[in-house]
Protein backbone atom coordinates (compact mmCIF):
# COMPACT_ATOMS: atom_id res chain seq x y z
CA UNK A 1 0.00 0.00 0.00
CA UNK A 2 0.80 3.35 -0.90
CA UNK A 3 2.04 5.08 2.31
CA UNK A 4 2.04 9.00 0.88
CA UNK A 5 -1.09 10.79 0.11
CA UNK A 6 -2.14 10.99 -3.80
CA UNK A 7 -4.75 12.44 -5.61
CA UNK A 8 -5.43 12.70 -9.75
CA UNK A 9 -2.96 14.95 -11.54
CA UNK A 10 -6.21 16.44 -13.83
CA UNK A 11 -9.99 16.36 -14.00
CA UNK A 12 -11.55 13.69 -15.54
CA UNK A 13 -15.55 13.82 -16.87
CA UNK A 14 -18.07 10.69 -17.48
CA UNK A 15 -21.47 10.52 -18.24
CA UNK A 16 -24.47 8.25 -17.94
CA UNK A 17 -27.51 6.96 -16.26
CA UNK A 18 -28.26 6.07 -12.70
CA UNK A 19 -28.86 2.91 -11.92
CA UNK A 20 -31.72 3.53 -9.29
CA UNK A 21 -32.84 7.66 -10.26
CA UNK A 22 -32.48 7.31 -13.85
CA UNK A 23 -31.55 10.40 -14.56
CA UNK A 24 -28.63 11.59 -16.70
CA UNK A 25 -25.86 12.81 -15.11
CA UNK A 26 -22.22 13.77 -15.61
CA UNK A 27 -19.77 13.28 -13.25
CA UNK A 28 -16.06 15.03 -12.76
CA UNK A 29 -13.35 13.92 -10.71
CA UNK A 30 -11.03 16.56 -9.87
CA UNK A 31 -7.94 17.36 -7.93
CA UNK A 32 -8.20 18.28 -3.88
CA UNK A 33 -5.28 19.24 -1.43
CA UNK A 34 -3.89 16.34 1.23
CA UNK A 35 -6.51 15.39 4.23
CA UNK A 36 -9.62 16.51 1.91
CA UNK A 37 -10.97 12.45 1.54
CA UNK A 38 -13.48 12.21 -0.79
CA UNK A 39 -16.34 14.25 -1.29
CA UNK A 40 -19.26 14.92 -3.52
CA UNK A 41 -20.56 18.44 -4.74
CA UNK A 42 -24.22 18.73 -6.27
CA UNK A 43 -23.31 21.39 -8.89
CA UNK A 44 -26.73 21.42 -9.80
CA UNK A 45 -27.99 22.50 -6.56
CA UNK A 46 -28.39 25.90 -5.21
CA UNK A 47 -24.83 26.93 -3.58
CA UNK A 48 -23.43 23.89 -4.84
CA UNK A 49 -23.47 22.02 -1.58
CA UNK A 50 -20.06 19.65 -0.51
CA UNK A 51 -21.49 16.42 1.10
CA UNK A 52 -18.77 14.47 2.77
CA UNK A 53 -18.66 10.94 1.89
CA UNK A 54 -18.70 10.06 5.73
CA UNK A 55 -20.78 6.66 7.44
CA UNK A 56 -22.31 9.29 9.36
CA UNK A 57 -24.20 10.97 6.70
CA UNK A 58 -25.51 7.58 5.25
CA UNK A 59 -29.47 8.13 5.14
CA UNK A 60 -30.24 4.57 2.66
CA UNK A 61 -29.25 1.33 2.49
CA UNK A 62 -32.07 0.22 -0.21
CA UNK A 63 -30.04 -1.52 -2.70
CA UNK A 64 -27.45 1.00 -2.77
CA UNK A 65 -25.67 3.56 -0.19
CA UNK A 66 -26.88 6.78 -0.45
CA UNK A 67 -25.59 9.72 1.68
CA UNK A 68 -26.77 13.25 2.27
CA UNK A 69 -24.85 16.22 3.51
CA UNK A 70 -25.48 20.26 3.69
CA UNK A 71 -28.27 19.45 1.64
CA UNK A 72 -26.68 17.00 -1.17
CA UNK A 73 -27.94 13.69 -1.79
CA UNK A 74 -26.39 11.47 -3.40
CA UNK A 75 -27.49 7.82 -3.89
CA UNK A 76 -25.50 4.81 -4.82
CA UNK A 77 -22.02 6.36 -4.12
CA UNK A 78 -20.38 2.71 -2.93
CA UNK A 79 -19.15 2.04 -7.33
CA UNK A 80 -17.04 5.18 -7.17
CA UNK A 81 -15.53 5.32 -3.61
CA UNK A 82 -14.39 1.31 -4.22
CA UNK A 83 -12.76 2.21 -7.69
CA UNK A 84 -10.78 5.06 -5.55
CA UNK A 85 -9.79 3.06 -2.45
CA UNK A 86 -8.54 0.62 -5.43
CA UNK A 87 -6.66 3.24 -6.78
CA UNK A 88 -5.51 4.27 -3.61
CA UNK A 89 -6.58 8.07 -3.99
CA UNK A 90 -6.89 9.60 -0.97
CA UNK A 91 -8.10 13.13 -2.10
CA UNK A 92 -10.61 13.93 -4.61
CA UNK A 93 -13.47 16.00 -5.17
CA UNK A 94 -16.66 14.43 -7.35
CA UNK A 95 -18.87 17.05 -9.09
CA UNK A 96 -22.53 16.08 -9.97
CA UNK A 97 -24.92 17.47 -11.70
CA UNK A 98 -27.54 14.89 -10.90
CA UNK A 99 -28.62 12.66 -7.75
CA UNK A 100 -26.24 9.58 -8.60
CA UNK A 101 -23.27 8.89 -9.76
CA UNK A 102 -23.72 6.72 -13.91
CA UNK A 103 -23.99 3.06 -13.08
CA UNK A 104 -22.05 2.55 -16.66
CA UNK A 105 -21.65 -1.28 -16.88
CA UNK A 106 -22.79 -1.88 -13.13
CA UNK A 107 -19.08 -2.31 -11.66
CA UNK A 108 -16.28 -0.01 -10.67
CA UNK A 109 -13.89 -0.68 -14.04
CA UNK A 110 -14.65 3.08 -15.99
CA UNK A 111 -14.60 4.54 -13.13
CA UNK A 112 -10.63 2.73 -12.54
CA UNK A 113 -10.00 3.41 -15.99
CA UNK A 114 -10.89 7.41 -15.51
CA UNK A 115 -8.68 7.70 -12.89
CA UNK A 116 -6.09 6.06 -14.28
CA UNK A 117 -6.73 8.40 -17.66
CA UNK A 118 -6.03 11.80 -15.24
CA UNK A 119 -3.34 10.18 -13.75
CA UNK A 120 -2.18 9.79 -10.17
CA UNK A 121 -0.12 12.50 -8.37
CA UNK A 122 2.15 12.21 -4.95
CA UNK A 123 1.33 14.49 -2.23
CA UNK A 124 3.46 15.77 0.71
CA UNK A 125 1.84 14.29 3.66
CA UNK A 126 1.73 10.56 4.91
CA UNK A 127 -1.70 8.37 4.65
CA UNK A 128 -3.88 8.66 7.69
CA UNK A 129 -4.28 4.86 8.69
CA UNK A 130 -6.25 3.41 11.02
CA UNK A 131 -5.36 -0.04 12.22
CA UNK A 132 -7.70 -2.01 13.75
CA UNK A 133 -6.60 -2.41 17.18
CA UNK A 134 -8.84 -4.94 18.60
CA UNK A 135 -11.84 -7.71 16.90
CA UNK A 136 -14.48 -5.92 15.81
CA UNK A 137 -18.05 -7.86 14.86
CA UNK A 138 -21.19 -6.79 13.77
CA UNK A 139 -23.94 -9.37 13.17
CA UNK A 140 -27.36 -9.67 11.94
CA UNK A 141 -28.48 -13.36 13.21
CA UNK A 142 -32.03 -13.39 11.33
CA UNK A 143 -30.68 -13.05 8.57
CA UNK A 144 -27.72 -14.91 8.91
CA UNK A 145 -24.91 -11.98 8.46
CA UNK A 146 -21.99 -11.34 10.54
CA UNK A 147 -18.68 -9.53 9.73
CA UNK A 148 -15.50 -9.14 11.73
CA UNK A 149 -12.76 -6.81 11.42
CA UNK A 150 -9.36 -8.22 12.16
CA UNK A 151 -5.92 -6.60 13.17
CA UNK A 152 -3.48 -6.67 10.51
CA UNK A 153 -0.95 -4.68 8.99
CA UNK A 154 -2.34 -4.56 5.68
CA UNK A 155 -6.02 -4.46 3.85
CA UNK A 156 -7.28 -7.67 3.10
CA UNK A 157 -11.27 -8.93 2.62
CA UNK A 158 -12.51 -11.57 2.19
CA UNK A 159 -16.77 -12.15 1.61
CA UNK A 160 -19.15 -15.21 0.97
CA UNK A 161 -22.51 -15.28 -0.27
CA UNK A 162 -25.30 -18.11 -0.09
CA UNK A 163 -28.49 -17.84 -1.68
CA UNK A 164 -31.29 -20.20 -2.13
CA UNK A 165 -30.96 -20.69 -5.76
CA UNK A 166 -29.97 -23.55 -8.06
CA UNK A 167 -28.27 -21.59 -10.03
CA UNK A 168 -26.35 -19.21 -7.41
CA UNK A 169 -24.84 -21.49 -4.09
CA UNK A 170 -22.31 -20.70 -2.16
CA UNK A 171 -19.50 -18.48 -3.51
CA UNK A 172 -16.28 -17.07 -1.92
CA UNK A 173 -14.12 -14.26 -2.77
CA UNK A 174 -10.77 -13.29 -1.59
CA UNK A 175 -8.60 -10.05 -2.02
CA UNK A 176 -5.43 -10.00 -0.19
CA UNK A 177 -3.58 -7.05 -1.26
CA UNK A 178 -5.58 -4.01 -2.04
CA UNK A 179 -3.02 -3.50 -5.78
CA UNK A 180 -5.45 -7.02 -6.73
CA UNK A 181 -8.72 -4.30 -6.74
CA UNK A 182 -8.50 -2.74 -10.20
CA UNK A 183 -7.56 -6.04 -12.33
CA UNK A 184 -9.74 -8.89 -10.25
CA UNK A 185 -12.61 -6.85 -8.67
CA UNK A 186 -13.31 -3.64 -10.62
CA UNK A 187 -14.99 -4.62 -13.65
CA UNK A 188 -17.26 -7.39 -11.38
CA UNK A 189 -21.02 -6.33 -12.28
CA UNK A 190 -23.97 -5.87 -10.03
CA UNK A 191 -26.66 -8.76 -9.55
CA UNK A 192 -30.66 -9.17 -9.14
CA UNK A 193 -32.43 -12.21 -8.97
CA UNK A 194 -35.01 -12.29 -11.56
CA UNK A 195 -37.85 -12.37 -8.68
CA UNK A 196 -36.68 -9.07 -7.62
CA UNK A 197 -37.14 -6.90 -10.66
CA UNK A 198 -40.66 -6.46 -10.15
CA UNK A 199 -40.47 -5.52 -6.75
CA UNK A 200 -37.77 -2.98 -7.52
CA UNK A 201 -39.41 -1.14 -9.77
CA UNK A 202 -42.67 -0.65 -7.62
CA UNK A 203 -40.42 0.74 -4.94
CA UNK A 204 -38.88 3.20 -7.25
CA UNK A 205 -35.87 1.92 -7.22
CA UNK A 206 -33.27 0.67 -11.01
CA UNK A 207 -35.30 2.78 -12.75
CA UNK A 208 -31.67 2.74 -14.59
CA UNK A 209 -31.55 -0.26 -14.60
CA UNK A 210 -30.98 -2.50 -17.88
CA UNK A 211 -29.60 -6.34 -19.04
CA UNK A 212 -26.38 -4.04 -20.26
CA UNK A 213 -25.44 -2.89 -16.09
CA UNK A 214 -27.00 -6.15 -14.12
CA UNK A 215 -26.51 -9.69 -13.71
CA UNK A 216 -29.93 -10.93 -13.49
CA UNK A 217 -30.37 -14.30 -12.01
CA UNK A 218 -32.91 -16.89 -12.18
CA UNK A 219 -33.46 -18.58 -9.11
CA UNK A 220 -35.91 -21.26 -10.98
CA UNK A 221 -37.29 -22.09 -13.92
CA UNK A 222 -39.85 -19.65 -16.00
CA UNK A 223 -42.29 -20.20 -17.87
CA UNK A 224 -42.65 -18.67 -21.17
CA UNK A 225 -45.74 -16.51 -20.44
CA UNK A 226 -43.58 -15.36 -17.24
CA UNK A 227 -40.42 -14.21 -19.28
CA UNK A 228 -42.55 -12.15 -21.95
CA UNK A 229 -43.84 -10.72 -18.89
CA UNK A 230 -40.47 -9.73 -17.58
CA UNK A 231 -39.30 -8.35 -21.12
CA UNK A 232 -42.31 -5.82 -20.31
CA UNK A 233 -41.23 -5.02 -17.43
CA UNK A 234 -37.78 -4.81 -18.82
CA UNK A 235 -38.70 -2.82 -21.94
CA UNK A 236 -37.19 -5.42 -24.28
CA UNK A 237 -38.54 -7.27 -26.87
CA UNK A 238 -37.76 -10.72 -25.07
CA UNK A 239 -35.39 -12.15 -22.97
CA UNK A 240 -34.52 -15.71 -22.42
CA UNK A 241 -32.45 -17.35 -19.61
CA UNK A 242 -30.19 -19.41 -20.21
CA UNK A 243 -30.82 -23.39 -18.35
CA UNK A 244 -27.15 -23.99 -18.07
CA UNK A 245 -26.30 -21.13 -16.39
CA UNK A 246 -29.81 -19.25 -15.18
CA UNK A 247 -28.68 -15.63 -15.69
CA UNK A 248 -30.82 -13.77 -18.26
CA UNK A 249 -29.95 -13.43 -22.37
CA UNK A 250 -27.29 -15.68 -21.56
CA UNK A 251 -24.79 -13.12 -20.38
CA UNK A 252 -21.22 -14.07 -19.70
CA UNK A 253 -19.91 -14.06 -16.41
CA UNK A 254 -16.48 -12.92 -16.14
CA UNK A 255 -15.20 -15.12 -12.97
CA UNK A 256 -17.52 -17.99 -12.02
CA UNK A 257 -17.75 -16.38 -8.49
CA UNK A 258 -18.02 -12.77 -10.08
CA UNK A 259 -21.38 -12.21 -7.80
CA UNK A 260 -19.44 -12.56 -4.67
CA UNK A 261 -16.56 -10.58 -6.46
CA UNK A 262 -18.94 -7.88 -6.61
CA UNK A 263 -20.18 -8.22 -3.12
CA UNK A 264 -16.30 -7.87 -2.08
CA UNK A 265 -16.43 -4.55 -4.38
CA UNK A 266 -19.80 -2.93 -2.89
CA UNK A 267 -17.89 -3.93 0.98
CA UNK A 268 -14.74 -2.29 -0.15
CA UNK A 269 -17.03 0.92 -1.35
CA UNK A 270 -19.21 0.95 1.65
CA UNK A 271 -16.22 0.98 4.39
CA UNK A 272 -14.40 3.95 2.55
CA UNK A 273 -17.16 5.32 4.23
CA UNK A 274 -14.81 5.44 7.32
CA UNK A 275 -13.45 8.33 6.34
CA UNK A 276 -9.52 7.22 6.44
CA UNK A 277 -7.91 4.30 4.77
CA UNK A 278 -7.78 0.84 6.99
CA UNK A 279 -5.26 -1.61 7.88
CA UNK A 280 -7.05 -4.86 8.56
CA UNK A 281 -8.82 -8.07 7.76
CA UNK A 282 -12.43 -8.17 6.69
CA UNK A 283 -14.17 -11.26 6.89
CA UNK A 284 -18.19 -11.14 5.81
CA UNK A 285 -20.51 -13.49 5.59
CA UNK A 286 -23.53 -12.81 3.43
CA UNK A 287 -22.68 -9.02 3.92
CA UNK A 288 -25.02 -6.22 1.87
CA UNK A 289 -24.85 -2.47 1.99
CA UNK A 290 -26.71 -2.24 5.61
CA UNK A 291 -24.27 -4.45 7.26
CA UNK A 292 -21.33 -3.00 5.74
CA UNK A 293 -22.72 0.56 6.90
CA UNK A 294 -23.13 -0.79 10.34
CA UNK A 295 -19.82 -2.67 10.83
CA UNK A 296 -17.94 1.05 8.87
CA UNK A 297 -19.82 2.68 12.05
CA UNK A 298 -18.47 0.35 14.76
CA UNK A 299 -14.53 0.87 12.86
CA UNK A 300 -15.25 4.71 12.97
CA UNK A 301 -16.56 5.09 17.06
CA UNK A 302 -13.33 3.13 17.57
CA UNK A 303 -11.11 4.85 15.69
CA UNK A 304 -12.17 8.09 17.30
CA UNK A 305 -11.91 6.51 20.75
CA UNK A 306 -8.48 5.04 19.64
CA UNK A 307 -7.41 8.59 18.00
CA UNK A 308 -8.39 10.34 21.93
CA UNK A 309 -5.38 9.47 23.87
CA UNK A 310 -3.33 7.88 20.96
CA UNK A 311 0.37 8.42 21.63
CA UNK A 312 2.14 8.82 18.01
CA UNK A 313 4.26 6.28 16.83
CA UNK A 314 7.88 6.15 15.15
CA UNK A 315 8.34 3.57 12.18
CA UNK A 316 11.93 4.54 11.00
CA UNK A 317 11.96 2.43 8.00
CA UNK A 318 9.12 4.71 6.64
CA UNK A 319 10.18 7.47 4.95
CA UNK A 320 9.03 11.04 6.35
CA UNK A 321 7.45 13.57 5.57
CA UNK A 322 10.13 16.30 5.72
CA UNK A 323 14.10 14.91 5.81
CA UNK A 324 16.62 17.38 7.86
CA UNK A 325 17.32 19.19 4.50
CA UNK A 326 14.26 20.18 4.11
CA UNK A 327 13.69 21.46 7.94
CA UNK A 328 17.40 23.13 7.04
CA UNK A 329 14.92 25.28 4.14
CA UNK A 330 12.16 26.26 6.39
CA UNK A 331 13.66 26.71 9.99
CA UNK A 332 16.24 29.70 10.22
CA UNK A 333 18.03 27.42 13.10
CA UNK A 334 21.69 26.40 12.11
CA UNK A 335 23.68 24.01 14.88
CA UNK A 336 23.55 23.87 17.39
CA UNK A 337 20.23 24.88 17.20
CA UNK A 338 18.76 22.89 14.41
CA UNK A 339 16.30 20.71 17.22
CA UNK A 340 14.58 18.72 14.66
CA UNK A 341 15.78 15.29 12.75
CA UNK A 342 12.71 14.53 10.58
CA UNK A 343 9.02 15.31 10.47
CA UNK A 344 6.85 11.76 10.30
CA UNK A 345 3.20 13.75 10.06
CA UNK A 346 2.13 16.80 8.95
CA UNK A 347 -1.75 17.82 8.10
CA UNK A 348 -3.33 21.31 8.54
CA UNK A 349 -4.03 20.71 12.53
CA UNK A 350 -1.12 18.96 13.47
CA UNK A 351 2.81 18.06 13.47
CA UNK A 352 4.76 14.89 14.90
CA UNK A 353 8.68 15.67 14.70
CA UNK A 354 11.67 13.34 15.80
CA UNK A 355 14.85 14.44 17.81
CA UNK A 356 17.46 11.63 18.45
CA UNK A 357 19.23 12.78 21.53
CA UNK A 358 22.58 12.03 21.41
CA UNK A 359 25.83 12.23 24.06
CA UNK A 360 27.72 15.00 21.61
CA UNK A 361 25.05 17.39 22.15
CA UNK A 362 26.56 20.19 22.97
CA UNK A 363 24.81 21.61 26.36
CA UNK A 364 25.62 18.32 27.72
CA UNK A 365 29.26 19.18 28.91
CA UNK A 366 27.81 22.14 30.91
CA UNK A 367 24.88 20.81 31.65
CA UNK A 368 24.91 18.03 34.56
CA UNK A 369 27.82 16.91 33.03
CA UNK A 370 28.02 13.44 35.38
CA UNK A 371 24.22 13.32 34.72
CA UNK A 372 23.25 14.01 31.31
CA UNK A 373 19.81 15.32 31.20
CA UNK A 374 18.37 17.13 28.46
CA UNK A 375 17.40 21.01 29.86
CA UNK A 376 14.04 21.60 29.88
CA UNK A 377 14.29 24.91 28.17
CA UNK A 378 15.99 22.46 24.95
CA UNK A 379 12.85 20.37 24.82
CA UNK A 380 10.65 23.07 24.89
CA UNK A 381 12.98 24.31 22.20
CA UNK A 382 12.39 21.45 20.40
CA UNK A 383 8.69 21.07 20.59
CA UNK A 384 8.28 24.54 19.27
CA UNK A 385 10.90 24.01 16.11
CA UNK A 386 7.94 21.22 15.46
CA UNK A 387 5.31 23.52 16.14
CA UNK A 388 6.92 26.18 13.54
CA UNK A 389 7.07 23.41 10.72
CA UNK A 390 2.70 23.35 11.63
CA UNK A 391 2.51 26.90 11.73
CA UNK A 392 4.58 27.62 8.35
CA UNK A 393 2.73 25.15 6.78
CA UNK A 394 -0.27 26.83 6.39
CA UNK A 395 0.93 29.83 4.21
CA UNK A 396 2.05 28.94 0.48
CA UNK A 397 5.38 30.26 0.64
CA UNK A 398 6.88 29.86 3.61
CA UNK A 399 10.43 30.35 2.84
CA UNK A 400 9.59 33.93 2.89
CA UNK A 401 8.54 34.01 6.88
CA UNK A 402 10.14 34.14 10.44
CA UNK A 403 8.17 31.94 13.13
CA UNK A 404 8.90 33.31 16.63
CA UNK A 405 8.05 31.81 19.35
CA UNK A 406 5.87 34.60 21.86
CA UNK A 407 4.19 32.77 24.38
CA UNK A 408 4.85 29.59 26.76
CA UNK A 409 2.02 28.55 29.09
CA UNK A 410 0.99 25.86 31.37
CA UNK A 411 4.65 24.42 30.63
CA UNK A 412 5.35 20.92 32.44
CA UNK A 413 8.30 18.30 32.65
CA UNK A 414 7.17 14.92 33.74
CA UNK A 415 10.67 12.96 33.09
CA UNK A 416 13.95 13.10 32.04
CA UNK A 417 15.53 13.11 28.72
CA UNK A 418 18.77 11.27 28.66
CA UNK A 419 21.74 10.26 25.67
CA UNK A 420 19.83 7.41 23.90
CA UNK A 421 16.33 8.81 24.11
CA UNK A 422 14.53 9.20 20.78
CA UNK A 423 11.85 12.22 21.62
CA UNK A 424 8.57 12.93 19.71
CA UNK A 425 6.73 16.07 19.66
CA UNK A 426 3.23 16.17 18.87
CA UNK A 427 1.94 20.14 18.19
CA UNK A 428 -2.13 20.47 17.50
CA UNK A 429 -3.84 23.78 17.06
CA UNK A 430 -6.13 24.46 19.89
CA UNK A 431 -7.56 27.40 17.29
CA UNK A 432 -7.38 28.58 13.70
CA UNK A 433 -4.83 30.29 12.51
CA UNK A 434 -5.79 34.40 12.92
CA UNK A 435 -3.47 36.92 11.28
CA UNK A 436 0.21 34.65 11.65
CA UNK A 437 -1.27 33.90 14.86
CA UNK A 438 -1.43 30.37 16.31
CA UNK A 439 -2.09 28.52 19.34
CA UNK A 440 -1.25 25.20 20.24
CA UNK A 441 -0.67 22.74 22.67
CA UNK A 442 2.46 20.47 22.17
CA UNK A 443 3.61 17.35 24.05
CA UNK A 444 6.73 15.14 24.06
CA UNK A 445 6.87 11.69 24.50
CA UNK A 446 10.10 9.24 25.46
CA UNK A 447 8.93 5.29 24.95
CA UNK A 448 4.97 6.10 25.06
CA UNK A 449 5.52 8.47 27.90
CA UNK A 450 4.82 12.21 28.25
CA UNK A 451 7.87 13.55 29.06
CA UNK A 452 7.08 17.44 28.68
CA UNK A 453 4.16 19.40 27.58
CA UNK A 454 3.68 23.13 26.89
CA UNK A 455 0.66 25.42 25.48
CA UNK A 456 2.63 27.54 23.04
CA UNK A 457 2.03 30.51 20.94
CA UNK A 458 3.55 31.58 17.62
CA UNK A 459 3.52 34.29 15.44
CA UNK A 460 4.57 34.39 11.66
CA UNK A 461 6.82 36.98 10.56
CA UNK A 462 7.04 38.12 6.86
CA UNK A 463 10.80 38.53 5.96
CA UNK A 464 11.60 42.13 4.64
Amino acid sequence: MNNKQHTIKKSVTMSGVGLHTGVVANMTFLPAPTNHGYKFQRIDLPNQPIADADVDHVVDVSRGTTIEHNGARINTVEHVLAAMVGCQIDNVLIQLDGPEPPIMDGSSIKFVEAILDAGLEEQEAHRKFFEIPSEIRYKDAERGVELAALPLNDYRLTAMVDYNSKFLTSQHANLTAISQFNESFAKCRTFCFVHELEALYKADLIKGGDLSNAIVIADRDYSEEELNHLAMVLGKPQVSVSKEKGILNNLELYYNNEMARHKLLDMVGDLALVGRPIKAQILAARPGHAANVELAKKIKKLMLETEKNKVPQYDPKQPPIFTFERIYQLLPHRYPFQMVDKIIYLDDQSVVGIKNVTMNENYFMGHFPNNPVMPGVMRVEAMAQTGGILVLSSVPDPENYWPYLVGIENCRFRKSVVPGDTVIFKCDLLAPIRRGIAKMHGVAYVGGQVVCEADMTASLVRKS
